[in-house]
């Protein structure tokens, strides 16, 4: 017969990660801002061996996906300004002058919150920028606010904790 151990029968604190508790830091762009952001998510690209008649598998190369970005955009200040401010720090519609990556790329903090609003998880997205961006659309007929999707990619996410 089993003997069950004091810690599965005891209670367990259990507090989960609730969604609407986080704040994204982007320079430029104020934290109040951002209304959705979608957690860091990454892609190992297998390596298939062949061996005698069978096969061995490695992980091969990491592919960090992009992350997707929902703005709030207020008159002031202007959302779309601050994006396009980031955007025009990689590329210059109107000169067609392109910059170095020292001046377009950004470190992003995403920070999940627990209850009390303390940081319970940290996530450093590092050499990060704007690679898509969709300023909203516009409608007599709705009073809805308008928002910003961005997708920014990024070279590689640390968590801290």
């Amino acid at each position: 017969m089993p003997i069950l151990d004091a810690n599965e029968i005891m209670f367990n604190a259990f507090e989960p990660k609730v969604q609407n508790r986080f704040i994204m830091y982007i320079d430029g762009i104020p934290s109040y801002l951002v209304k959705t952001a979608s957690a860091p998510k990454f892609t190992d690209s297998p390596i298939k061996l062949d061996h005698i008649n069978t096969y061995r598998r490695l992980r091969g190369k990491r592919d960090w996906n992009n992350m997707s970005v929902t703005l709030y955009d207020p008159i002031t200040p202007s959302g779309t300004q601050a994006v396009m401010e980031w955007a025009r720090a990689g590329y210059e519609s109107v000169t067609g002058r392109a910059n170095y990556a020292d001046l377009y790329k950004k470190d992003v903090t995403f920070n999940v919150l627990g209850p009390v609003g303390d940081i319970v998880g940290e996530w450093i997205l590092k050499g990060a920028f704007v690679e898509s961006s969709n300023f909203g659309s516009y409608d007599w007929s709705s009073a809805e606010a308008v928002s910003i999707d961005m997708t920014l990619a990024f070279d590689y996410a640390v968590l801290n904790f």
